[in-house]
């Protein structure tokens, strides 16, 4: 997956808003975006009695596992999975490159629903990691230019002063 990159509160609550309408939208228990790294990045719905930091740990362990399995079966990637239990489900996707999107749900609605309503705001979710993506991407050059004013004879000249 992407290198690192920074999401802004901007970005943050743009994923929030999203998911808190999908989270309606599909009749979900709860949805999550996690990143490539296992870190969570939005919670919305019933989210008590979860335990966010381990969902999300496993979550980015499992898409990584799936990844493996798609590159053996000659597949670039499995971009979409589902698991089914007795009382909850869970639909995992990829959001471009780097994020991760979990929606739990239950009886209450179905996988072609869920499918449905997650394909719908994948455009808004990918508009949105377009914009981290930029401002990543300025933050990184940003901080090359103010290291890469630095010479190795500033170094020595700020080391030779503390001593």
């Amino acid at each position: 997956m992407a290198s690192q990159m920074a999401i802004f509160e901007e970005e943050q609550t743009a994923f929030t808003q999203i998911c808190e309408r999908l989270v309606r939208d599909a009749l979900a228990k709860a949805i999550f975006i996690v990143d490539s790294d296992g870190q969570l990045i939005t919670a919305t719905g019933e989210t008590s009695g979860i335990d966010t930091t381990g969902l999300a740990s496993l979550a980015a362990g499992s898409t990584a596992a799936t990844g493996g399995l798609a590159q053996m079966l000659g597949e670039e990637e499995f971009p979409v999975h589902f698991h089914e239990g007795k009382r909850n489900n869970l639909h995992v996707s990829l959001i471009g490159d780097f994020l991760i999107l979990l929606v739990i749900f239950d009886e209450r609605s179905s996988l072609g629903l869920v499918r449905l309503r997650v394909k719908r705001a994948y455009n808004d979710m990918d508009t949105v990691l377009q914009a981290v993506k930029s401002r990543s991407a300025e933050a990184k050059d940003q901080a090359n230019d103010i290291f890469g004013e630095i010479t190795d004879d500033d170094i020595d000249s700020l080391f030779n002063d503390a001593f």
